[in-house]
C-alpha cells in the first residue's frame, strides 16, 4: 500500500488528495494542515469582511469529517510538519497541543502555500494580513468595532478587494501603493480607469508612496504625510512558504519558489511541490515564474496525483490569466502586459478598442476598454487586458483560450462566437481585434499609441480630429484641427501637408479616415483606441 503524506490543504493539497483517492482506493493518504481549516474559498475572504458573503460557513468547502466520509482521507488540522528527513522518508509533525510524532511516507507532497509579505516597518505588527480564515475572522472583529478610518497597504488584487469591502462597511479607506498604479498586471492607461472607479466610491489613493511607520492611529508615508488608520491591512503580496523545503535542502528556484519539473517533482523525486510554493513555467519565455492562483494550484494537484499513480500527464505552463471585481468594474488580464514586453525588448503591437458588451441597439450594453498585445510580424498573441462591466470575463477567457491554442491574432476574426443581441454583436469584440490585427500586420493601415502623440505633435505632425463638431467641442486633444469624417472628401484641401495623426472617439472612424487619406497619398496614421484611450491616459503624459 502506497503511503502518501500531503503538507497543506486548500486548493493544491486537497485537489491532489481527492484525485489520489479516486485513482487508488487503497492508498494511505494523510493531509497535515497547520490551520484549523483544510478546504476553504481563499478568494472569497475579502467579501466576508464586507458582508457580501454573510455567513462564514459559506467559505468552508469541506471539513476533515466530510473528507473522511466521502474520500476516506485522514485529514489532521491544527498540526504542522516541522521537519522532513529525506533519507529516512519521514516527517515530524507537531500538534497544536505541542505533542510531536513522526510519519513515514513513500511520496511526500508539499502544498504549504504562500506567506504574506510583511515589510520590516516600525509598527507593522499592528497591521492585519488576509490569507486564512483565521485572518479574516480577526479582521471582521476589527471591522465590527467600528473603526473611523482604514488604510490598505498594497494595491494589488487583495488590496483593492479589501478596500472595496471596507467601503461596503462605510469605513473611510485609503490605499497606499508604492508603485505608480494599482493592479500591476494591467498597463497604466487601463489602470487609470481603475483609479477613477475607486476614487468615485470614496477611496483615497496614495500612489508611488512608501510606508515608513504604522502608528496606533495612523500610517506615516515616506513624504511625511500621516494618513489616519484605526484599521490597517497589509496586502503587499505573497511569497512562497519554502521553510520546509530549505530546511531539507530541496532546490529553490530563481523566483524564490521550489523548483519542480513538469510533473511537479522537486530535486528529490519522492517529493512533489504544488500550488503557491512551487515555481511555474511561463508559457511565453519558458522561464520560472510565480502565479499564486487557485486554478493553477488545482491543476498542479491533479497533475502530481496522476504522475504519482503512473498516469500520463500533460505539462502545465502558465499564461497568468486573472480577474478582479473593483466596485462596478471588472478588470481582467491574460499573458504579458506592454510594460513587461517592452522591458524584454519584444517588438509588439498594441491594439485598443472600446466595444460594447453586446449589440448597442439592445438595452443595457456596457462599454469596455479592451487591449490586445501581439508580436510583429507573426501576430502571436502575447497578452490582453480588459476593463469594463458585463462581458469582460468572456472576452479575456476567449483570448486566453486562443493563446493556449497558439492561435495567431488575425484568426480571432474567424472564431464563431455565440451571438444574439442580448449577449454580443455579430462582429464580437474578439473578432474585431482579429480584423484590426490583420489590417496592421499586413500594412493596410498603421496606428500609433497614446504615448506617441505628444512627441509626434512636438515634431510637427498634424492632429486631425474626425469626430463631429459637437464631440470636438466637448473635449479634444490640444492643437488638433477638426474635420468630421463625413466632410473629409469635400474639405480635403484644408488638410495640411505632412504626417497626419488621425483620431476619433474610439478608433473606428479614425481607421476609416486613415484609409481614405492614405488612398489619396497622405501619410496618415490612426491613434489606437482614439480619444477615449488618450484622455484616460492623459494624466500619464
Amino acid at each position: 500500500m502506497k503511503k502518501i503524506v500531503i503538507v497543506g490543504g486548500v486548493a493544491g493539497g486537497m485537489s491532489a488528495a481527492t484525485r489520489l483517492r479516486r485513482l487508488d482506493p487503497e492508498a494511505s493518504i494523510i493531509v497535515i494542515e497547520r490551520s484549523g481549516f483544510v478546504s476553504y474559498a481563499n478568494c472569497g475572504l475579502p467579501y466576508y469582511v464586507g458582508g457580501v458573503i454573510a455567513d462564514q460557513a459559506s467559505l468552508l468547502l469541506q471539513t476533515p469529517a466530510s473528507l473522511d466520509a466521502r474520500f476516506e482521507l485522514d485529514v489532521r488540522i491544527e498540526s504542522e510538519v516541522t521537519a522532513i528527513d529525506r533519507n529516512a522518508k519521514k516527517v515530524s509533525v507537531t500538534r497544536k497541543s505541542g505533542d510531536t510524532y513522526e510519519l513515514d511516507y513513500d511520496v511526500l507532497v508539499l502544498s504549504p502555500g504562500a506567506q504574506p509579505i510583511v515589510p520590516p516597518i516600525e509598527g507593522i505588527d499592528r497591521a492585519h494580513t488576509l490569507r486564512t480564515v483565521e485572518d479574516v475572522t480577526r479582521i471582521a472583529a476589527a471591522v465590527a468595532s467600528n473603526p473611523k478610518s482604514a488604510v490598505v497597504i498594497g494595491g494589488g488584487f487583495i488590496g483593492v478587494e479589501s478596500a472595496e469591502n471596507l467601503v461596503h462597511k462605510n469605513i473611510p479607506t485609503t490605499i497606499v501603493e508604492a508603485a505608480p498604479q494599482l493592479l500591476g498586471p494591467i498597463d497604466p492607461e487601463l489602470a487609470e480607469l481603475v483609479h477613477a472607479e475607486v476614487r468615485k466610491h470614496g477611496v483615497k489613493l496614495k500612489l508611488g508612496a512608501g510606508v515608513t511607520k504604522v502608528s496606533e492611529n495612523s500610517v506615516q508615508l515616506a513624504d511625511g504625510t500621516e494618513v489616519p488608520a484605526d484599521l490597517v491591512i497589509c496586502a503587499i503580496g505573497v511569497k512562497p512558504d519554502i521553510t520546509l523545503a530549505k530546511a531539507c535542502d530541496l532546490e529553490i528556484g530563481p523566483r524564490g519558489g521550489i523548483t519542480v519539473n513538469e510533473f511537479g517533482q522537486t530535486s528529490d523525486l519522492n517529493i512533489y511541490a504544488i500550488g503557491d510554493v512551487a515555481e511555474k513555467i511561463d508559457a511565453f519565455d519558458g522561464e520560472a515564474t510565480l502565479v499564486p492562483l487557485a486554478n493553477i494550484a488545482n491543476r498542479q494537484g491533479r497533475v502530481a496525483a496522476d504522475h504519482i499513480m503512473g498516469r500520463t500527464v500533460r505539462p502545465v505552463k502558465t499564461i497568468g490569466t486573472a480577474i478582479v471585481k473593483v466596485f462596478d468594474l471588472t478588470v481582467a488580464s491574460t499573458g504579458w502586459n506592454e510594460k513587461r514586453l517592452k522591458a524584454r525588448g519584444v517588438d509588439c503591437q498594441a491594439i485598443h478598442t472600446h466595444p460594447g458588451s453586446h449589440a448597442g441597439y439592445y438595452p443595457g450594453a456596457e462599454q469596455m476598454a479592451l487591449k490586445l498585445l501581439i508580436s510583429k510580424p507573426d501576430g502571436e498573441i502575447l497578452g490582453a487586458q480588459a476593463v469594463g462591466g458585463d462581458g469582460v470575463d468572456k472576452r479575456i477567457d476567449v483570448i486566453a483560450t486562443a493563446i493556449r491554442c497558439d492561435l495567431p491574432a488575425p484568426e480571432l476574426a474567424d472564431l464563431e462566437l455565440a451571438y444574439a443581441p442580448p449577449f454580443g454583436s455579430a462582429k464580437d469584440p474578439v473578432n474585431m481585434l482579429g480584423y484590426i490585427a490583420e489590417n496592421l500586420l499586413t500594412g493596410f493601415t498603421e496606428n500609433i499609441q497614446w504615448y506617441d502623440v505628444k512627441p509626434k505633435f512636438a515634431q510637427g505632425d498634424v492632429l486631425l480630429d474626425v469626430r463631429t463638431q459637437a464631440e470636438f467641442a466637448n473635449g479634444a486633444i490640444v492643437g488638433a484641427i477638426n474635420i468630421p469624417l463625413d466632410e473629409i472628401r469635400d474639405r480635403f484641401h484644408e488638410i495640411p501637408a505632412g504626417k497626419i495623426i488621425v483620431y476619433c472617439q474610439v478608433g473606428q472612424r479614425g481607421h476609416t479616415a486613415t484609409v481614405l487619406l492614405r488612398e489619396r497619398g497622405v501619410n496618415a496614421v490612426n491613434l489606437d483606441g482614439g480619444y477615449k484611450t488618450w484622455v484616460a491616459a492623459e494624466p500619464l503624459t
